[in-house]
């Protein structure tokens, strides 16, 4: 954390700024830095270099996110390191609460398996598609997934080609044949070897492979035993995955015998397949997700499997990543998964900020320009400028007030005012021009639409 930051600002922000820095918990001393410009977010880089004195003793610069241009131009000069702060000056107590979290933040020790379903019925480039995307996503290992009674004469060649493209690949099979032929080719892991198809493991023995041992269909984890002891005695090395159930067929009863597993087996490597919970339960997979990763780590499982079949699980790869980093936080450090990375909180945000009615006015009579401000809060939307002040709940209300003909204002005005609707009926935080935050699928902000102003063009550099 820094000893003492400069708050780079402008004018109309001044005010706000002071506020919120007075009434955060810094432990680090501070300057406000208002330059001769209204709004804050026109200014570059470039531009605050030429004109921004640097107290002495300062060592962090923050300037608004919105500004334009590298930092490094500003930190040549001023011989201090300079940051892009929050894009709303009210995250910037969670920006240095986060930071201060964060340095050690992002380890993680589970695997993440991702399948591709069916891969019989995908065409070579269907199945490479996928494999890259996984891969981007996140994924360890790229998991083929047969289909039960369906030959699969390309096995070998796919397989093959992603090995040589530097993939870690498994075989999601019970056919021994499809097992042999995938792990000659390259493949590091099997899934799955029960009773029923234990005896392909002396085909195994010598090579590299290694095998998730699962209980025998309708057994209990005693069905185990046979198949471990199978494996041992060839020198083969095993996951075990005792099944989680979906809901209503077993799934609390499986949580328990994932513990009673890790309590039998207290040195063995174990798997769980997440797509039995993410697939078959209609909703949103981030909270499952999370939930069944937290479970892993506390039980020392460290490789997951899951697909993306089922409209609401796609991103289930990212999730699990973003959640395997902050659940291996929580456990190692012992503190509670909160408050150091929201990217698993997508319809909800995490903190709603909003002006309140009188601080918007207080605001207007600063304002000298007739440029419309957009705010939202759970109560109502407010479009402002040095004449209109325009508080009401529904848009279009709000539009006939502002007599607004240019085409192309109105569908700027249109297109913001939408976004803070959606806002304030989902109790988002609304920024003009700004994506609305969905966690890890939040869109970058459209840098042309930023700084857009009613006579159509985007304000050039500002003059001292």
């Amino acid at each position: 954390m820094p000893n003492r930051v400069l708050f780079v600002t402008g004018r109309l922000a001044e005010p706000a700024l002071n506020r919120t820095l007075a009434a955060m918990s810094s432990g680090f001393a501070y300057d406000v830095a208002p330059l001769k410009i209204t709004v804050a977010a026109l200014m570059t880089t470039d531009w605050i270099a030429r004109f921004l004195d640097v107290p002495a003793g300062t060592d962090l610069i923050l300037i608004p996110g919105l500004c334009e241009g590298d930092t490094a131009v500003i930190a040549e000069k001023a011989g201090v390191r300079v940051e892009k702060g929050p894009k709303d000056l009210r995250e910037i107590p969670r920006y240095f609460g986060k930071a201060a979290a964060a340095r050690d933040y992002g380890d993680w020790d589970i695997e993440i398996l991702a399948e591709i379903n069916n891969a019989p019925r995908l065409t070579r480039q269907a199945i490479r598609q996928a494999a890259d995307y996984f891969r981007a996503s996140g994924a360890d290992v790229i998991d083929i997934g047969c289909t039960p009674g369906l030959a699969f004469p390309a096995l070998k060649e796919v397989v093959q080609e992603l090995v040589g493209a530097g993939m870690r690949v498994s075989i999601d099979s019970f056919e021994p044949d499809e097992i042999r032929a995938a792990v000659a080719a390259g493949a590091e892991l099997v899934l799955s070897l029960n009773g029923s198809n234990i005896d392909v493991a002396r085909d195994l023995a010598g090579t590299n492979a290694r095998v998730v041992v699962i209980p025998d269909l309708g057994g209990s984890v005693d069905t185990l035993d046979p198949s471990i002891e199978m494996l041992e005695r060839f020198g083969i090395r095993y996951l075990i995955d005792p099944i989680l159930e979906p809901i209503g067929h077993g799934f609390a009863a499986s949580l328990e015998r994932y513990a009673q597993t890790r309590r039998r087996y207290p040195q063995a490597e174990m798997l769980m397949g997440v797509g039995n919970l993410t697939e078959l339960t209609a909703a949103d997979t981030t909270g499952v997700n999370a939930v069944l990763i937290a479970v892993c780590q506390e039980l020392g499982i460290r490789a997951v499997l899951t697909t993306e079949v089922a409209p609401w699980t796609r991103g289930a790869v990212r999730e699990i990543d973003v959640a395997r980093r902050l659940m291996h936080h929580a456990v190692t450090r012992q503190t509670i998964p909160k408050g150091v990375d929201d990217r698993l909180i997508t319809i909800k945000d995490p903190v709603v900020l909003s002006f309140t009615e009188d601080e918007l006015r207080a605001l207007q009579s600063q304002i000298t320009d007739p440029n419309y401000r957009i705010f939202a809060d759970a109560s109502a939307i407010t479009v402002l400028n040095n004449e209109l002040f325009v508080r009401d709940t529904d848009i279009q209300r709000i539009f006939a007030k502002l007599q607004v003909d240019d085409p192309a204002h109105a569908f700027y005005l249109g297109k913001e005012l939408a976004r803070a609707s959606l806002a304030m009926t989902l109790g988002k935080t609304y920024r003009q021009e700004g994506a609305l935050a969905w966690g890890y699928l939040t869109p970058p902000d459209d840098a042309r639409s930023e700084h857009v102003k009613l006579s159509g063009t985007k304000s050039r550099e500002p003059k001292a």
